[in-house]
């Protein structure tokens, strides 16, 4: 692992998200991938304060509304609390023109996590946490060698709360500039959101499967079903693990036709 130097200053990007969108009680900013893009790489340059980021699907809905009905609001709170929200897939480009009549770019999480590397190359510091264990050390390891990132740290993501502080002080002490949190939906937002002041890293975002991609233990969806946004339709069809995710996309098209309905009555 190499010395944690910081991406070099850069004159300081402005700001120029359009207004955020409220969707189903959740924050989204309606930003294309290339102002995301712009707008964490100003993070990055700009002196060090902690962000986190969301990249928000159907199921995180779903998930975080059964969570409510339970009494427990953590997840919804962390999505409210984040710096910057994107449309991570077709069903929230989708939601969006049913319920806000607003047209919402994608910027999913793999393409975040590629680009910023992709940009910064060897000036980027990268963190990678989560997976099984071994994942994040071949991710950390392809990644530098596909776009010449310094790898700040790995650890798995296989360890129970009682263990966050040790991990959050081991991110903190390896000061990257960019945390890749791959835990799965709601553990990975709480965590960023909740450690966030101890993390202190200027861009950290949920990633869920992009470490598996990165390392090479899942494939990246053909590339014709990602520019028509529909990869989780291929995910599905193509992995019997991820059949259980059927039902939530079902329930997320029925509670958005139903909201939709209301608000026409």
């Amino acid at each position: 692992m190499s010395d944690p130097t910081p991406v070099q200053a850069a004159p300081a990007r402005a700001d120029v998200r359009p207004q955020r969108l409220e969707l189903l009680g959740l924050p989204l900013d309606p930003v294309s991938l290339e102002t995301a893009l712009e707008l964490l790489s100003g993070w990055i340059a700009a002196p060090r304060r902690p962000h986190t980021v969301v990249t928000l699907n159907p199921e995180f809905i779903i998930h975080s509304r059964d969570d409510g009905a339970r009494g427990d609001h953590t997840f919804t709170q962390a999505m409210q609390k984040a710096d910057l929200v994107t449309a991570d897939g077709v069903g929230i480009v989708w939601a969006a023109r049913q319920l806000l009549s607003a047209e919402v770019p994608r910027a999913p999480g793999f393409d975040l996590s590629s680009g910023l590397m992709r940009r910064h190359g060897s000036e980027l510091s990268v963190f990678f946490l989560g997976a099984k264990p071994g994942v994040a050390e071949v991710a950390a390891q392809k990644a530098s060698e596909q776009y010449g990132v310094r790898v700040a740290g790995v650890h798995h993501g296989y360890f129970d709360t009682g263990e966050d502080v040790r991990v959050a002080e081991m991110v903190r002490e390896s000061r990257p500039d960019l945390l890749l949190t791959a835990m799965g939906a709601a553990r990975q937002e709480i965590f960023n959101d909740y450690w966030k002041d101890v993390l202190n890293v200027p861009v950290m975002m949920g990633v869920g499967g992009v470490l598996d991609v990165l390392a090479g233990s899942a494939s990246l969806a053909p590339a014709w079903t990602r520019r028509l946004g529909v990869e989780w339709v291929w995910r599905v069809a193509s992995d019997r693990k991820r059949w259980n995710r059927a039902p939530r996309l079902a329930q997320f098209a029925r509670l958005v036709l139903s909201e939709k309905r209301r608000r026409t009555h």
